[in-house]
């Protein structure tokens, strides 16, 4: 089995703002496009204007409707993807050293030519996080766009995940977790930041930032005042039109 550095470097991951995000689907669509034509085998898709269609994506985003103890339901979009963890069960139970976290910026990834799609990794992970391609019969996960992050080769600002740069709502985040003077750790002491499903002890990387709660207002609408009558009786046109009308057949003259 694969064993776990014991410390990293660096703890790269992303910070998910649950109150921005739209469900609009970009950063799907992005990641997908960007991992299909850049690192690793591509991701595939089976039957994709068929019945039954299906597909490799290393990020999905699945909306609820909430009902908060008081107030309205809302709906929250909720981006998954992995997590990065630093007590990676995906990576200990790897028979092959496929799956490996590494050392100095703590991100977890799959080298595909020693993977042998014994789908053990999937079974480990919590969160359902990885992905076996139908196609290649590799496990495929979110690679935290290694090949975009160190790549000079690239503009400064395209040296950020895919699914960052794309998100148009600015709900996703990128950078050091282990570095707590970081915009992105920051944003999380700052809006308490949580780990999903922290009882599973994996020490996931990633952060999501809760929902706000949203305004709430009297019975009595805001625009109220805005929709009283501007006169009890109509006058000048409207009130030749009102007398017109009642004279209709069917009027109440």
């Amino acid at each position: 089995m694969t064993s776990l550095p014991t410390s990293t470097d660096r703890k790269l991951g992303l910070v998910i703002d649950l109150d921005t995000c739209v469900g609009c689907h970009a950063c799907v669509i992005s990641c997908k496009g960007w991992n299909t034509e850049n690192y690793g085998a591509p991701l595939s898709d089976q039957r994709p204007y068929g019945t039954e269609p299906m597909g490799t994506f290393l990020n999905r985003v699945h909306s609820y409707e909430v009902q908060p103890e008081t107030g309205p339901a809302q709906t929250v979009h909720f981006p998954k993807s992995c997590l990065h963890c630093e007590d990676a069960p995906c990576v200990t139970v790897c028979p092959t050293g496929a799956s490996y976290k590494r050392a100095e910026d703590g991100i977890v990834l799959v080298n595909e030519d020693h993977c042998i799609g014994c789908g053990l990794c999937a079974w480990a992970c919590p969160y359902g996080a990885r992905e076996m391609d139908q196609a290649e019969g590799v496990m495929k996960k979110c690679t935290l766009c290694v090949d975009r992050i160190y790549n000079e080769n690239l503009p400064e600002e395209d040296q950020i995940p895919s699914c960052v740069r794309t998100c148009p709502a600015g709900a996703r985040h990128f950078g050091d977790l282990g570095d707590p003077n970081s915009d992105v750790s920051q944003l999380v002491e700052s809006r308490g930041g949580f780990d999903l499903m922290p009882e599973m002890g994996t020490k996931p990387v990633n952060k999501y930032l809760p929902p706000r709660l949203k305004d709430s207002w009297d019975d009595q609408s805001l625009l109220a005042p805005l929709l009283e009558p501007v006169a009890e009786e109509p006058k000048g046109f409207l009130n030749w039109l009102d007398k017109t009308l009642d004279k209709l057949p069917g009027g109440t003259a």
